[in-house]
């Protein structure tokens, strides 16, 4: 596993080590989803411990911020 996301899946959130003081973040808005994952992989997340749906979040939102500008660009046609 990237051993970058290990230090914050296994440190407590901020939210934790506070009372319930409101979160100034965009990020801390949350929807729940249905989404097919491969076994395999979802075994291997599951694997990491508890926290597997923050880890494939924070996955996702590094390919997201990695491709943004890509996503601005006009479709070719």
């Amino acid at each position: 596993m990237n051993k970058e996301f290990a230090q914050q899946w296994d440190a407590p959130s901020a939210a934790e080590t506070r009372s319930a003081a409101p979160k100034n973040n965009v990020v801390a808005l949350k929807q729940i989803v249905t989404i097919r994952l491969d076994t395999d992989m979802l075994d291997w997340f599951k694997g990491a411990g508890p926290g597997y749906q923050t880890r494939i979040n924070q996955i996702l939102r590094q390919y997201m911020a990695e491709h943004l500008d890509d996503a601005a660009l006009p479709k070719p046609n």
